[in-house]
């Protein structure tokens, strides 16, 4: 599958964002999806991560209550809903998926397609 990931951009702490990330190519459905970031000079980290049904859901500590995972199969699309947000979430974000009808995948090394990462800048 093609990931196409959007809805970066620079906002004040605080305030929030939307990402979202279209996919194409193949069955969506029966795909876990992740969302990872990695900032400058860092690795790429685990953020979120949803099951191919939607019932398991699973984040990073960091961002619990914050942030929210949600997928829609019908239109082949994820989203990240950012909320809350703090300097320390600035980074580039990438969304992930591989084919599993298992729960959910949080390691960057479970997925074999990635898009092509978004930035969010969140200034103090």
């Amino acid at each position: 599958v093609q990931l196409q990931a959007s809805g970066g951009g620079m906002v004040q702490a605080g305030g929030f964002l939307t990402l979202s990330c279209a996919v194409s190519g193949g069955t969506f459905r029966g795909h876990a999806m992740g969302w990872f970031r990695q900032a400058p000079g860092k690795e790429r980290e685990f953020v979120a991560a949803i099951s191919w049904s939607g019932e398991n859901i699973r984040y990073t500590n960091s961002v619990k209550g914050r942030f929210t995972i949600a997928r829609d199969n019908a239109k082949n699309t994820v989203i990240l809903q950012m909320d809350s947000l703090k300097p320390e979430d600035t980074a580039v974000y990438y969304c992930a998926a591989t084919y599993y009808t298992g729960g959910v995948l949080l390691r960057v090394t479970n997925y074999d397609s990635w898009g092509q990462g978004t930035q969010v800048t969140v200034s103090s």
